[in-house]
């Protein structure tokens, strides 16, 4: 072409350059078309199904990645080659920027394959609902943070080495700049480790206000789905650092606990006599009673008014249907106040959901209230503006 040396030679690089590129461009293209299409047949067929996501087309895709910048650095000395062996300023320059596209598609088929052993684990029943995204997201930072330096060393033709040297210097600016994430970190191995927290799990803080289910959990946050169905927020740390409730524990026992107490008015407790235990055993919630009463007058105990009261209910407690029976149940007296005498009613139910739980408790108050009067007794309550008024009237 009547070109110089020099201006022919550099034409020549180009050249050669553009079929070393065309040829991985080739070879990249069949690798994908052929072996990604006969690795997807072989997964297909086995009964396995840790390996449909580990030869995933996301992951081969990434994978896949790799053979067009290999070839090209490995053939780049050839279109670049010179008679005294050495490298001129634009093959230098292409060989790092062939280096930088490794170390950043080595990091997102890193990422990728973390991300697929986080889906491969979250299958087994041993992970289910643990606190692993968290370790994910820590490996894929580490990950991101070792090819930013590698990145970094390649520009500048430095060792990753004095890299490292240097941003041990500057620790305590970065423990400053990614500290809830450090923080993250520590808060989710112990989460995972002592088991505290898992996905699903009822957790509240009162101090806080936080009441709800867990539904994630990741490096530097948790989120928890509340009652009322708003979504919040709190970093991982803070359930180390503070103590929270894990009703988990409750559900799993199968009984979620009642515990409530009616407050009797004092001046209506008297000794039970033949008309009261006459009237009882004509009523057909009290008859029950009749044997459990004469035994006890047997043996020479003066019975009143409120034992009469307190038996009915733990009887009516013990023969109800949707009270857990494997657990603790009673009726006691607790400290007179001014308020009256406190009976607390103690008892689990068998359904730990929150509605059938709270039906159950509200039946058996409701009972105590309306079977108080056939003892002669009523519950205490403040007085209010209805009876003052009736009072002034009369």
């Amino acid at each position: 072409m009547g070109l110089a040396n020099n201006v022919g030679d550099g034409f020549n690089r180009w050249i050669i350059l553009l079929f070393i590129i065309l040829f991985a461009l080739l070879i990249d293209l069949i690798i994908r078309s052929g072996l990604t299409r006969l690795l997807h047949q072989i997964v297909q067929r086995t009964k396995a199904k840790w390996d449909d996501h580990l030869f995933d087309k996301k992951v081969m895709r990434r994978l896949c990645n790799f053979i067009t910048p290999t070839i090209i650095y490995t053939l780049l000395p050839i279109a670049f080659s010179s008679s005294d062996g050495s490298n001129d300023g634009m093959h230098i320059l292409l060989q790092r920027c062939v280096e930088i596209y490794l170390v950043i598609t080595c990091i997102g088929f890193v990422n990728i394959l973390l991300k697929v052993c986080f889906e491969i684990a979250e299958q087994q029943p041993a992970w289910q609902g643990k606190p692993i995204k968290g370790l994910m997201q820590t490996g894929q930072g580490i990950v991101i943070g070792i090819g930013v330096i590698l990145i970094i060393s390649i520009l500048i033709n430095k060792s990753p080495a004095l890299l490292l040297t240097g941003l041990g210097a500057s620790a305590a600016v970065l423990m400053l700049i990614f500290k809830d994430s450090i923080l993250g970190l520590v808060a989710g191995v112990q989460l995972s480790a002592n088991n505290m927290l898992k996905v699903g799990d009822w957790i509240s803080l009162p101090k806080h206000e936080v009441d709800g289910e867990v539904e994630e959990v990741s490096l530097t946050t948790i989120k928890v789905r509340a009652w009322d169905k708003t979504l919040q927020t709190l970093p991982p740390y803070l359930l180390i650092s503070e103590p929270f409730d894990n009703w988990q524990a409750m559900r799993l026992a199968g009984g979620r606990r009642i515990k409530r107490s009616l407050n009797v008015d004092m001046t209506q407790i008297r000794f039970a006599d033949e008309g009261m235990i006459s009237s009882l055993r004509l009523n057909d919630t009290t008859r029950p009673l009749i044997e459990q009463i004469e035994t006890r007058s047997a043996e020479g105990g003066p019975l009143t008014n409120i034992d009469l009261l307190m038996r009915c209910v733990d009887l009516y407690i013990k023969l109800h249907p949707r009270v857990n029976h494997s657990m603790i149940s009673m009726v006691r007296q607790l400290q007179p106040t001014q308020w009256g005498l406190p009976i607390e009613i103690y008892c689990f139910s068998a359904d730990v959901n929150w509605i059938p739980y709270e039906n159950l408790q509200t039946e058996i108050i409701s009972f105590v209230v309306a079977i108080a009067p056939l003892f002669g007794l009523s519950m205490y309550q403040a007085p209010s503006s209805m009876d003052l008024r009736a009072k002034k009237m009369v």
